[in-house]
């Protein structure tokens, strides 16, 4: 689920920077943010839990980082950004809970 949040980051922030009017270097966080995620899919995927934290750790700040984004497309009644934002939103939501559940049950097997 991470590698899938983190394509849906770079394709849909790369098209929300090339199909704006007024195009801001900011629309090109999930970006970068995508391509960090990406990176360090592989870590994770072998157990490193510093990994697998970082991942969460970026994942929330990004979906805390576009309530912003989204709030400017609902007041410029721009409906495909509204829904760029909302798929991006989504994805990056059941990656964290995706993450949350195999965390917790890492915890029980340890146990």
């Amino acid at each position: 689920m991470n590698f899938l949040n983190a394509l849906i980051l770079v394709s849909l922030g790369i098209w929300a920077f090339f199909s704006s009017e007024t195009p801001s270097i900011t629309a090109l966080i999930p970006v970068f943010a995508g391509i960090i995620l990406i990176t360090i899919t592989p870590g994770f995927k072998k157990g490193n839990r510093v990994f697998a934290h970082l991942a969460v750790i970026i994942t929330f700040v990004i979906l805390l980082g576009l309530i912003k984004p989204l709030a400017g497309a609902i007041g410029r009644a721009d409906n495909l950004g509204i829904t760029r934002v909302l798929v991006m939103m989504i994805t990056s939501t059941a990656a964290i809970i995706i993450f949350v559940k195999s965390f917790i049950n890492a915890r029980r097997g340890s146990r």
